[in-house]
């Protein structure tokens, strides 16, 4: 371990914490959904031009920053997603949302603010970095298809050529001052399930005269989810839900059309490929039985997310070497998603977790909800250890 180097990383994360959380605090209370990130990148490209960092504009509002020599031969990226998500927040402080029925419940505000935090950290420290360090900042994480398809439509790992990628996503369930890993699967793929049951409908007292898509629907669900049991999900990793179902009848009225709407989540391909046929077939029998017609319309959101096992060691062996092994955990797959998979598809790297909870300060809320919030000292965490990360990536990993 390069004590002397962690010593400095230590002292300049310490030193920008106070900038890293005004940014932070800024983005938080100016969130803009995905795709419309528009003062978002402005904000973060003036921001990089006040540092004299090269960058330049992708996927509209994407941005990628550059450190170190662009012609080197070893290249690290670090993801930063920008976008916020349509929820009203119900904090109520100094950063509060200022923007109507949009916030930064995600994260992404952290995940920003950690990675500009890691370009002012590294920046003075460019002829020790042994290679490049591109920064993406990136669109649309929350919303299909994905603001990491388009970054890498537009050649954001290429010119210089990426070797590695590393993102940091916040992480209630643990306290601020300690990480998250997990080697090889992590997270599912995420798809959309829509079911269109139309029938015939008509006068509630006379039954007989319609075909209720009703009963049909209650049929076709109860038989998916006694195929589907929740301990046969949860033993071989994959989901598949409904959330939602909408038959606009009334007492005396059997509606025309029964919609359905549901995900499904899988760790693998050839499950994720198996559920699809076994809903296709499902459907169309349940069609026929009933004489109904029935449409089921999939699509297709992100993969899994596959972390590489070398670079995840790695990457976690130098975790435990700057914060400790009691505050380095492994975690469990989990069955949330991240357009994230799409870089892992091309390129080995990690995608791991940034604790942001503080149970004493009664900061425990989770992510997607209107009172997430996060314990500021992980701002501090968030930039060391991507600062950290990333140069010991450059000057010491060997495949």
């Amino acid at each position: 371990m390069n004590t002397a180097l962690k010593k400095i990383l230590i002292q300049k994360s310490e030193s920008v914490f106070e900038k890293v959380q005004s940014i932070r605090r800024h983005l938080h209370q100016y969130p803009e959904l995905s795709f419309q990130e528009y003062n978002t990148s402005k904000f973060i490209s003036t921001l990089l031009s006040e540092w004299n960092i090269p960058h330049k504009k992708l996927a509209n509002t994407g941005i990628v920053a550059y450190l170190g020599n662009p012609s080197s031969k070893k290249c690290i990226a670090i993801r930063a997603d920008i976008d916020a998500l349509p929820i009203q927040e119900k904090n109520i402080c100094d950063y509060s949302s200022k923007v109507n029925g949009v916030m930064h419940a995600c994260g992404h505000d952290v995940h920003t603010a950690s990675a500009l935090g890691s370009i002012l950290v590294l920046k003075d420290l460019q002829s020790e970095l042994n290679g490049c360090v591109k920064i993406l900042f990136q669109p649309g994480e929350e919303l299909l298809p994905g603001g990491a398809t388009l970054m890498i439509k537009e050649k954001a790992l290429e010119k210089p050529k990426v070797h590695s990628i590393i993102a940091q996503h916040v992480f209630p369930d643990l306290e601020a001052g300690k990480l998250g890993f997990k080697s090889g699967p992590y997270m599912a793929s995420t798809d959309e399930v829509y079911i269109y049951i139309k029938g015939k409908g008509g006068h509630g007292a006379m039954p007989q005269r319609s075909n209720n898509p009703i009963p049909v629907a209650s049929h076709l669900l109860s038989k998916i989810s006694n195929d589907f049991t929740l301990n046969k999900m949860l033993e071989e990793y994959f989901v598949v839900s409904f959330g939602k179902i909408i038959a606009n009848g009334a007492t005396n009225v059997i509606p025309e059309t029964v919609e359905i709407a549901g995900t499904i989540r899988t760790l693998n391909e050839q499950k994720r490929k198996s559920i699809h046929q076994y809903l296709e077939k499902t459907t169309q029998q349940f069609s026929k039985k009933y004489k109904i017609k029935i449409e089921l319309k999939i699509i297709k959101g992100y993969p899994p997310l596959i972390n590489d096992t070398a670079h995840t060691k790695f990457f976690k062996e130098k975790a435990i070497e700057l914060l400790g092994k009691k505050n380095v955990i492994d975690l469990p797959i989990r069955m949330t998603a991240d357009d994230f998979a799409y870089y892992l598809q091309k390129i080995p790297g990690t995608y791991y977790r940034l604790g942001t909870g503080n149970k004493r300060k009664g900061i425990t809320h989770n992510v997607h909800t209107p009172y997430f919030d996060i314990d500021e000292n992980a701002l501090y965490y968030g930039t060391l250890s991507l600062s950290w990360v990333a140069i010991n990536y450059l000057q010491n990993f060997q495949k």
